[in-house]
């Protein structure tokens, strides 16, 4: 009998199901936050904590296990080098679930699925010229200073274009051409 044995099937055969859930998983920790639809980020949901648990002990047991589910080194290096840390101190809730409203196509819920705990992205990085590499943090700044007093020059000043029939299509525009 099939007691207790429900899940987000998500209209696919078990093989396309898992794909589509490692996927979603392989995603999530690349990214941090994605857009989806809600029944895959709830199907996907599980899987991510598993994951996110088993990056918490940081042993080599655990490590096999998450390299049997994601399948590539790089992410599981990436899961337990920086996100597993992030999440030493909770017990669960790593991840969070935020609508967003419903898809313009096949009116699908969407949502944004993200970790709770996203790393901040750093800082603006000046570029260098790969032949000429500044030699000192002082040289750095001066070259900030530099590109900053530079001005840009203005843009040539366009004329605004004609609307068609005289805007006439603002009259048969409906609500929803607005997305």
């Amino acid at each position: 009998m099939r007691h207790a044995k429900k899940r987000l099937q998500l209209n696919r055969f078990t093989s396309w199901h898992d794909a589509t859930i490692k996927s979603l998983a392989k995603n999530l920790i690349i990214c941090q936050s994605i857009k989806t639809t809600l029944a895959r980020a709830k199907a996907s949901k599980q899987m991510i904590e598993k994951l996110i648990t088993l990056a918490k002990t940081n042993t080599l047991f655990s490590r096999r296990q998450a390299q049997k589910i994601l399948g590539e080194h790089k992410l599981v290096n990436l899961l337990f080098n920086e996100i597993g840390p992030r999440f030493s101190k909770r017990t669960s809730g790593f991840t969070r679930i935020i609508n967003m409203g419903k898809r313009r196509g096949d009116n699908a819920e969407m949502v944004i699925f993200e970790l709770t705990e996203i790393k901040k992205k750093e800082a603006k990085k000046i570029k260098h010229d790969k032949a000429h590499p500044p030699a000192s943090a002082q040289q750095v700044e001066e070259k900030a200073a530099e590109e900053k007093k530079q001005e840009p020059k203005p843009a040539k000043e366009q004329k605004p274009q004609k609307k068609f029939l005289g805007g006439i299509r603002s009259i048969f525009k409906k609500k929803s051409d607005s997305l």
